[in-house]
């Protein structure tokens, strides 16, 4: 697999740059000099609380959440970095919701950037399933620089890929 899948649907102009970073073996360097520290957010409960917290500030309306937690089953290099679900049971005469959100365990080590862009992701899908304009404003209204991390993450996935460690 090419490492550069992550980036699909950019300009060649971007896609151009980025190889001249990788080429130069300068890639890792530009994402320490950015976001130089890691998150300390590392336990499922740490996860549920932060999400929480996010959720509350912007999502008031949205139904509650009934579990938030680092999943190893995620292969986020080949399959999502993190993904929701919604559940529904009748109990008696009542419907119960479960709303659910799993991140990969990857971003556990990561600058809270990162995290923070896969919250929100999995947050706007709360009010918007699909991703489509209005999801996409949502997630820059949440997060201001949701499209600036994005980018990062997926420089960092790139980064994973070809050296295979965190920095």
């Amino acid at each position: 697999m090419k490492p550069l899948r992550y980036l699909n649907g950019y300009s060649p102009a971007t896609i151009h740059k980025v190889t001249q970073i990788i080429e130069q073996k300068r890639l890792t360097d530009f994402l320490k000099q950015r976001y130089p520290t890691l998150h300390a957010i590392t336990t499922d409960k740490a996860l549920y609380d932060y999400t929480v917290e996010i959720k509350n500030d912007y999502l008031k309306k949205t139904p509650p959440l009934s579990k938030v937690i680092y999943d190893n089953t995620i292969h986020t290099l080949h399959d999502a970095l993190g993904l929701h679900t919604y559940a529904h049971r009748l109990q008696g005469n009542k419907i119960k919701r479960k709303n659910e959100i799993r991140i990969g365990t990857l971003f556990k080590q990561t600058p809270l950037e990162f995290l923070r862009m896969i919250v929100v992701h999995e947050l706007a899908h709360l009010k918007e399933k699909e991703h489509n304009k209005a999801f996409y404003q949502l997630c820059t209204h949440i997060e201001p620089h949701y499209s600036e991390y994005e980018f990062h993450t997926r420089l960092y996935l790139i980064h994973l890929e070809l050296l295979g460690k965190v920095w």
